[in-house]
């Protein structure tokens, strides 16, 4: 299974990356919630700041564009496989970034991809 860095990650039952992560582990991935406020979701705390996570295969974004700047270089820096944009999170700049370093990227939506068995 891929071990997923959900970047935005919220305890609020309200947002796509809270049903993102339950649905990421519903599936048997490992996900990692990463968000810019405590809490928890999924039964796992949220880590904040740019925390060290080892073999990260996937990122899936639910940071704005606006905020995506100040994390360029600690994504790049985890050498995913890939970078998924949700919607809302589109980004040419990353996504040229990511492409350079050799990171695969997606405009897809993450809990579509894991409904239809693509992700």
């Amino acid at each position: 299974m891929k071990k997923t860095l959900v970047l935005g990650a919220t305890p609020n039952p309200g947002r796509y990356a809270y049903l993102a992560m339950h649905a990421l582990q519903k599936h048997g991935h490992e996900a990692v919630p990463v968000g810019i406020r405590a809490g928890e979701v999924a039964g796992k705390t949220i880590l904040q700041g740019m925390p060290d996570i080892p073999d990260v295969d996937t990122v899936t974004l639910y940071v704005g564009p606006e905020r995506q700047p100040a994390y360029y270089e600690y994504l790049l820096a985890l050498k995913p496989q890939r970078i998924i944009f949700n919607p809302g999170t589109e980004n040419p700049e990353l996504e040229r970034l990511a492409r350079e370093a050799g990171i695969e990227t997606q405009e897809a939506c993450t809990l579509v991809m894991l409904a239809i068995g693509k992700y």
